[in-house]
């Protein structure tokens, strides 16, 4: 148990890209930031899940992978020297009678901060897993997984994809010309991912390139020894289809849990924080939150969203934080940043 004592302006509950650009648009206003984050390191999902992944909306970049971006962002932040506290989970947050916010985590890690932003994510995440016996003997060899890391592990293998959202579609794209086969299960002929990678998708198995195992469900695994050698797939009829397989990637989406947040008085809505979407203030003075976690009409869950929310944020911020001090807004092209 550590018994450090920090005290910050804001204090930033997240490290994923949002995160990291609000320690940027805090430190051009002069504002000090402590980053906490349950992973080990910075990047969030963007690490975590997707780090080879190629992202196509970012602005300026026509296509830039998730740890790319997430390496840009860091580098952007660094100049005005952000404290990270990784590998720990905010578990106590509380408002004090002068305004002010302590923070302790789980490994007894205090902060005292002026203002919070949470820039949480989805909160704490895993997979929704399918419902198959004997799913974990695959686990741990790699037989069944459910991000990808290194696009080089499935180099030459036969890999089954299950899935109809983006994540099945963009890897499936993504995998098709360093995969022995590919190979995707859905269970009906339309998928939920974006037209145009529905539509490339739909080409590359036109061209015999990608097979599409439609209308199957997963059904079961066999192998030897925690090595995958097919995966069982069924109609609804209850035709059956053993696939040949190195892998299979269940692509179900992500179950998303508060965890402590939920606890912190702040108004939610299902497993988000409602927000006034000018200036991204919760229920709650002095705490803001940004990105996945924040809800508002008409919200759009993009990253280039949560970049403009955590610029509102943050001037929010540092008008709680000096609600007396005039302020005058100035471009980066006339302040510059630090050296590094």
């Amino acid at each position: 148990m550590s018994d450090a004592s920090h005290s910050t302006d804001i204090a930033i509950i997240g490290a994923g890209p949002v995160g990291l650009f609000a320690v940027f648009e805090a430190g051009m206003l002069g504002l000090k930031t402590h980053v906490i984050d349950a992973l080990d390191m910075v990047g969030g999902q963007c690490s975590a899940l997707y780090p080879e992944k190629p992202i196509f909306d970012i602005p300026a970049h026509p296509q830039i992978a998730g740890q790319d971006l997430i390496d840009q962002l860091a580098k952007q932040a660094a100049p005005f020297e952000p404290t990270y506290h990784l590998g720990q989970q905010v578990t106590k947050l509380e408002k004090r009678d002068d305004g002010r916010f302590t923070l302790e985590t789980s490994v007894g890690t205090i902060i005292d901060a002026g203002a919070v932003v949470i820039a949480a994510g989805c909160g704490a995440f895993g997979p929704n897993k399918p419902p198959m016996e004997g799913l974990e003997d695959y686990e741990g060899s790699g037989g069944v997984q459910y991000y990808v890391k290194r696009r080089a592990d499935f180099a030459g293998k036969k890999v089954v994809i299950a899935g109809g959202g983006d994540s099945a579609v963009d890897w499936a794209l993504s995998l098709h010309d360093i995969a022995e086969k590919v190979m995707v299960v859905h269970r009906r002929p339309k998928f939920r991912a974006a037209p145009d990678s529905s539509a490339k998708l739909q080409a590359l198995a036109e061209a015999g390139k990608i097979e599409m195992v439609i209308p199957y469900q997963l059904k079961s695994l066999k192998g030897d020894n925690g090595k995958l050698s097919h995966v069982v797939v069924a109609t609804l009829k209850g035709e059956e289809l053993a696939l040949e397989a190195d892998h299979l990637l269940p692509f179900f989406g992500l179950a998303m849990e508060l965890g402590p947040i939920a606890d912190w008085g702040l108004n939610l809505d299902r497993n988000h924080i409602g927000v006034t979407q000018a200036t991204m203030a919760t229920s709650v003075p002095g705490i803001f939150a940004i990105g996945d976690i924040a809800t508002y009409d008409h919200k759009l869950k993009l990253i280039l969203s949560g970049f403009a929310e955590g610029a509102s944020a943050i001037h929010s911020a540092r008008s709680y934080l000096f609600p007396d001090k005039e302020f005058h807004f100035e471009y980066s092209t006339t302040t510059g940043v630090p050296a590094e």
